[in-house]
């Protein structure tokens, strides 16, 4: 019987370790650490987010500006995005502001500080849309996934998973009614503990890949029936607005939902995915 568990235990870890390679390395594909401080030559010889920092404490907002989106142009970071909304919200360019404040709270979505500066914009916007309420316990576990990062929850589920060889190792090795006792539970929690971690990393990275929501753009935007000028009005849209993508597949026209539920279609450039 020992030998049967400690072949399943060799059997959880090389999952585990497939799993660590599918989600533990959000960050490599979407958070390299070059794009933070590290020179580029896309406009000048020398472009640093120092450089950007610096221009934004001169109020010179344009220049920090286009030298945030040329480090961003070389790899997305929840800094250079949270600057780069600052930026615009300086500029008074709310939807560019929300649009950007969205971007890193994808690659940080525990950052207080992005969530806070994200409501501030957000109540600057026209449109005021009611979402379709939730089941409690769903908003409850989207807010807890929400908490870390995917990189954040995928060190979590390393560090759970060798707890858990470490509490069956106390059940296997171990003589002593109360120690085995102790790593039979303690092995029940990890192993839970390794598969919520897994799981919330694997939708942490599945939001950063599949990005479904947009920010509305234009100044405003109607809504329509059909993806077609001639389609029915169905309601305006404002600038700064959030919506889901229903149906990307059209080059010119997107079908998009609203938190409210309602459905319609809009111009692409009307909208840009986050």
């Amino acid at each position: 019987m020992k030998r049967i568990l400690l072949y399943t235990l060799a059997l959880l870890l090389a999952a585990h370790v497939i799993a660590q390679d599918s989600t533990a390395v959000a960050a490599g594909e979407t958070l390299p650490s070059e794009a933070v401080g590290a020179p580029l030559g896309s406009f000048s010889d020398q472009v640093t987010k120092a450089q950007g920092d610096s221009a934004y404490m001169r109020n010179d907002y344009a220049s920090a500006i286009q030298i945030y989106e040329t480090l961003l142009s070389e790899g997305e970071a929840a800094e250079l995005y949270y600057n780069l909304g600052n930026s615009y919200y300086k500029m008074d360019e709310i939807a560019k502001a929300i649009l950007n404040y969205e971007r890193a709270l994808l690659l940080q979505p525990g950052n207080g500080d992005i969530r806070a500066n994200l409501e501030i914009a957000r109540a600057k916007t026209v449109d005021k849309v009611v979402p379709v309420p939730e089941i409690f316990f769903i908003s409850w576990i989207k807010s807890l996934i929400n908490c870390l990062s995917a990189d954040a929850w995928a060190v979590g589920g390393f560090l759970s998973f060798w707890l858990l060889l470490a509490a069956c190792s106390l059940f296997f090795f171990t003589k002593r009614a109360v120690w085995k006792k102790s790593g039979f539970f303690a092995g029940l929690f990890f192993l839970l503990l390794t598969v919520l971690c897994n799981l919330f990393a694997s939708q942490q990275k599945s939001s950063l890949v599949h990005r479904n929501d947009a920010i509305v753009l234009q100044p405003s935007v109607t809504v329509r029936s059909t993806p077609s000028e001639s389609g029915t009005s169905l309601f305006i849209l404002h600038e700064g607005h959030k919506v889901e993508v229903k149906d990307g597949s059209m080059r010119q026209w997107k079908e998009i939902r609203l938190e409210d539920g309602k459905v319609g279609w809009v111009p692409a450039e009307a909208i840009e995915v986050i």
